[in-house]
């Protein structure tokens, strides 16, 4: 794995206050060994979409590591280069077609 880029949506459910997001994981983007991982519709706020990723590809046997071990930090120890964002303010629907 020579890059890791972290894609998301988030949608603010202003009824129950409750945030979500929806996303994908791009494993070196742009190489011909690319991969694309979808992260479902799932509760979570801030940089949890990361916390998420991480256990994807931990899952996937794609990285293994320390317990308590950021994606971030891991990528920087490993020599992975790593792109994370995050859009806000988006529609339920845009989470929930997220392909």
């Amino acid at each position: 794995m020579k890059t890791l880029d972290i894609t998301a949506k988030e949608w603010f459910d202003k009824v129950n206050g409750n945030s979500y997001f929806a996303g994908e994981i791009i494993i070196d983007y742009g190489m011909d060994s690319q991969k694309r991982i979808v992260m479902p519709f799932d509760y979570g706020y801030g940089n949890y979409y990361e916390q998420e990723a991480k256990a994807i590809l931990t899952e996937h046997n794609y990285i293994s590591t320390v317990y308590g071990q950021s994606l971030h930090t891991y990528c920087n120890d490993n020599g992975i280069i790593f792109r994370s964002n995050k859009e806000k303010n988006c529609k339920k629907t845009e989470l929930k077609n997220f392909k």
